[in-house]
C-alpha cells in the first residue's frame, strides 16, 4: 500500500507555516483540483489529499499530534477530514456560494405515444382512427387547484408566500446564502388546508379519452404525427403535452415497397416470356392490364406509371415496378416433355446451322 505524503508537502508550505498561510495554500490547491472544475484523471484524489491535509493542519491539536507522531499520531485522528465541508460547498465558495431555487413556473404536461399499425393500402391512401388512451387531466371537481370547492389556499407561514427559504452558512471562506425551495409548500408559496376529496389534493386525475386521428396518405414505417395538446395536462397553468402517433406498416403478401414505388414479382412461364403475352396484374387500385414483350428475359422490369404510393404531403404518386420472374416447371407430363424435346432439338438445329453458315 502506498504511503501517504507529508501533509506540509501536500499543501506546499513550511512546517512553521501560519494559519493564514495554510488557508491561502489550501484555497489555491482546492480550486485547482476540485472535480467540478478539473476533469483530469487523478484530480479528485489530489483534491481529497489536499482536503485531508488541511483538515489536520488547520486544527491545532491534530497538527500538534501530527508534528510529533506523523500519520500514525492521535489513534486515527487524521482520517478523511470531510466533516467541515464537501466538494459542493468549496466549489460554491469560489463561485459565489449561493444556489437559487427552481422557479415554480407553469410546466408543460407530459407527451403520450400511440403506435398505429396499418395495412399497406391504409398507409398508401390514408386512414382515420379513434385512439383510446388514458391521460392525466385537471380534476373535474377542483379544476386543478387541489382544494375543496369553495375554499382558497392560504399563504405558507414558513416562507411567507415566497416559495423559497434562505439559509446562511459559515465556512472558512466567509458567510454564504443558500436559496432553496420551501420544504413545507414545495415552492408553491401556498398551502391547501382543505384538500379536494375527489383528487385528494393533487389537482389531477386519470381519464380515459377517445381521440380521432386522421392519418394522411403516403405514410411509411417510422413516420410520426404530433397531435398538439392531446397529452397529459400541464401543472400550475402550463399547457398540455402532445400525443405522438408512430406509424407501423404491416408486410403485404404480394407487394414490396421501395420509397413511393410498389414492387411486384410476376411469375411467367417460358412460352409467355418467349412469345409475349397480355396479362392482368394486381395493383393497389385493383387489377390492371400488362403487356409482356416477346423475348422477355428473367428480371426484366416493366413500369406501371402512377400505380405506386401517393407522395406524402405532395402531389402525384410513385410507380409500380413489375419484375418478370420466369418460372421453370417442376414436372412435365408426357405430351409436355415431347413438345419441349422438339423445341430443344429445333433450337439446337438452329445453332448448328448458324455454325455451318459461318464456315
Amino acid at each position: 500500500m502506498a504511503s501517504k505524503r507529508d501533509y506540509y508537502e501536500v499543501l506546499g508550505v513550511n512546517r512553521d507555516a501560519t494559519d493564514e498561510e495554510l488557508r491561502k495554500a489550501f484555497r489555491k490547491l482546492a480550486f485547482k483540483y476540485h472535480p467540478d472544475h478539473n476533469r483530469d484523471d487523478g484530480a479528485e484524489d489530489k483534491f481529497k489529499e489536499v482536503n485531508e491535509a488541511y483538515q489536520v493542519l488547520s486544527d491545532s491539536s491534530k497538527r500538534s499530534g501530527y508534528d510529533r507522531f506523523g500519520h500514525d499520531g492521535g489513534a486515527g485522528a487524521f482520517g478523511q477530514g470531510s466533516d467541515t465541508f464537501g466538494f459542493g460547498d468549496i466549489f460554491d465558495a469560489f463561485f459565489g456560494g449561493a444556489t437559487t431555487a427552481t422557479q415554480q413556473s407553469p410546466q408543460r404536461g407530459g407527451s403520450l405515444q400511440y403506435r398505429a399499425t396499418l395495412t399497406l393500402e391504409e398507409a398508401a391512401f390514408g386512414s382515420e382512427r379513434e385512439v383510446e388512451l388514458t391521460r392525466t387531466e385537471n380534476c373535474s371537481e377542483c379544476h386543478g387547484t387541489g382544494g375543496k370547492s369553495g375554499t382558497q389556499p392560504t399563504r405558507c407561514p414558513n416562507c411567507d408566500g415566497a416559495g423559497q427559504v434562505r439559509r446562511v452558512q459559515s465556512s472558512i471562506f466567509g458567510r454564504f446564502t443558500n436559496i432553496a425551495a420551501c420544504p413545507q409548500c414545495h415552492g408553491e408559496g401556498q398551502i391547501i388546508t382543505e384538500p379536494c376529496r375527489h383528487c385528494r389534493g393533487s389537482g389531477r386525475e386519470k381519464k380515459k379519452r377517445t381521440v380521432p386521428v386522421k392519418i394522411p396518405a403516403g405514410v411509411d414505417n417510422g413516420n410520426q404525427m404530433r397531435l398538439r395538446g392531446e397529452g397529459d395536462a400541464g401543472t400550475r397553468g402550463g399547457p398540455s403535452g402532445d400525443l405522438l402517433v408512430v406509424i407501423s406498416v404491416k408486410e403485404h403478401e404480394s407487394f414490396d415497397r421501395e420509397g413511393d414505388n410498389i414492387v411486384y414479382k410476376l411469375p411467367t412461364n417460358f412460352a409467355e416470356a418467349a412469345l409475349g403475352a397480355e396479362v392482368e396484374v394486381p395493383t393497389l387500385d385493383g387489377n390492371a392490364p400488362l403487356k409482356v414483350p416477346a423475348g422477355c428475359q428473367p428480371g426484366t422490369v416493366i413500369r406501371l406509371k402512377d400505380r405506386g404510393i401517393p407522395h406524402l404531403n405532395g402531389r402525384g404518386r410513385g410507380d409500380q415496378l413489375v419484375t418478370v420472374d420466369v418460372v421453370t416447371p417442376g414436372s412435365l407430363n408426357t405430351e409436355q416433355r415431347r413438345l419441349f424435346e422438339e423445341l430443344a432439338n429445333s433450337l439446337d438445329g438452329n445453332k448448328k446451322k448458324k455454325k455451318r453458315g459461318k464456315n
